[in-house]
């Protein structure tokens, strides 16, 4: 009867798993060539948005493992003997997926990021792609965070079962003997037991479940290591987003200041101009002045000149009459 569980459990693991197998698959090529989810460059807009909704899917089915992983956690705490292995089986199974699936979501989101480049994108397109690629971030990290709750509390109550397991054979066991057997120590305390206790059945029993949750504690701790890592990856793009805005900001505040003092210089010309100009009228006036005068003055001294000669003339035309 048990093998005939273990075979179903392994064909329906392998019809679960054939779909995302295919897919991941599916997304490293994607990740591999630097395009999005539709073949397009992250350059592109289309495949940009494309790439977005692709990771937020991902996520989708990343919270959604995080769930399924939550509730074979709680049926693993209770479930013995053929259905703990089984449980256990595909809890490992879904565990490895999931974070393999983490891992690709980190990347993708690095690379859906590093997109974002200033000076290459217009202001509006720019903002577009910071605040999509926030919201994966956001809604990646609020999964991890889940992940982390879920392996936390199962790591707690795995930790109860082996200590209340490991005081069926040692009801006076000191918080250190705990720790080392949470650890995977412990087995001459379980050796000893087994080979004085009066019920050798519960003892073996209680060392089994230690073993079998001692591997599942040291598994945990690995997976919230990976989870903690996740964590610092995504604070770093956090820290690596508020740069690219402070320099897109800087380069902002350059240009601002920059086309202030072009207009200050364009000003400053402006008034150069005007000046230059009202002096050129003022110099031609003084000139035009000038000429004024000299021909003013001209005029009278032709005027004169004229008058002179005239009486002159008149003389002379008087003294060769009296002459006659």
């Amino acid at each position: 009867m048990a093998t005939d569980r273990m075979a179903a459990f392994r064909a329906q693991r392998q019809a679960n798993h054939e779909q995302p197998t295919h897919q991941t698959h599916e997304l490293t090529n994607v990740n591999g060539n630097g395009g999005g989810a539709d073949g397009a460059p992250l350059t592109e807009r289309d495949g940009f948005l494309a790439e977005v909704t692709s990771i937020q899917e991902s996520i989708d089915a990343f919270n959604a493992n995080v769930t399924r992983i939550s509730t074979l956690n709680a049926r693993s705490l209770d479930a013995l003997g053929d259905d703990g292995d089984v449980v256990k089986q595909e809890l490992d199974e879904l565990v490895r997926t999931t974070m393999a699936l983490s891992m690709q979501l980190r990347d993708r989101i690095k690379q859906l990021q590093a997109s974002v480049v200033p000076g290459t994108q217009g202001k509006q397109e720019r903002e577009i792609r910071q605040n999509r690629v926030q919201h994966v971030r956001t809604k990646f990290t609020e999964g991890l965070q889940t992940y982390q709750r879920v392996e936390q509390d199962y790591r707690a109550k795995s930790r109860t079962r082996v200590e209340r397991q490991y005081r069926i054979v040692k009801p006076d066991a000191t918080p250190e003997e705990i720790n080392a057997v949470v650890s995977g120590g412990g087995d001459q305390v379980f050796m000893q037991a087994l080979t004085t206790s009066s019920s050798y059945a519960n003892a073996r029993s209680a060392y089994n479940e230690v073993q079998s949750r001692s591997q599942d504690l040291r598994r945990m701790e690995e997976t919230l290591e990976q989870l903690a890592q996740l964590f610092r990856d995504m604070a770093f793009l956090v820290e690596q987003q508020d740069e690219t805005v402070a320099a897109i900001e800087t380069g902002a505040i350059d240009v601002e200041k920059n086309a202030k003092e072009a207009e200050q210089e364009v000003s400053r010309a402006v008034r150069i101009a005007r000046a230059l100009r009202k002096k050129r009228w003022i110099c031609f006036f003084i000139v035009l002045v000038i000429v004024i005068i000299l021909a003013a003055v001209l005029a009278v001294e032709l005027t004169k000149n004229n008058n002179h000669n005239s009486n002159n003339n008149n003389n002379n035309s008087g003294n060769s009459t009296s002459s006659g």
